[in-house]
């Protein structure tokens, strides 16, 4: 189970890395810090999952399915909230 909760933590950690990329690019200040962001948001599971593989040889699955529950989940209240914000 503690390969879940990692998989927690480094899915948010991932969706406001990811977040802050997309509002970078939408907000149209495409930069050197912009392109940072985007490669660690794409290189970050890779090594968590490489370091739960090498630490944590059971907890592997765990770690990838508290990765993807942390994202949609993250994603889905940020959807309400601004839907709800968007409404006032």
């Amino acid at each position: 189970m503690l390969g879940f909760f990692i998989g927690l933590v480094s899915g948010v950690v991932q969706f406001f890395m990811l977040l802050k990329f997309t509002t970078a690019l939408s907000g149209g200040k495409f930069s050197g810090k912009t392109v940072i962001f985007a490669i660690t948001q794409f290189l970050f599971p890779f090594a968590v999952l490489l370091l739960c593989a090498f630490f944590l040889h059971d907890d592997l699955m765990w770690t990838g399915i508290g990765m993807a529950a942390a994202l949609i989940v993250s994603a889905v209240i940020r959807f309400i909230i601004v839907s709800k914000t968007n409404k006032k």
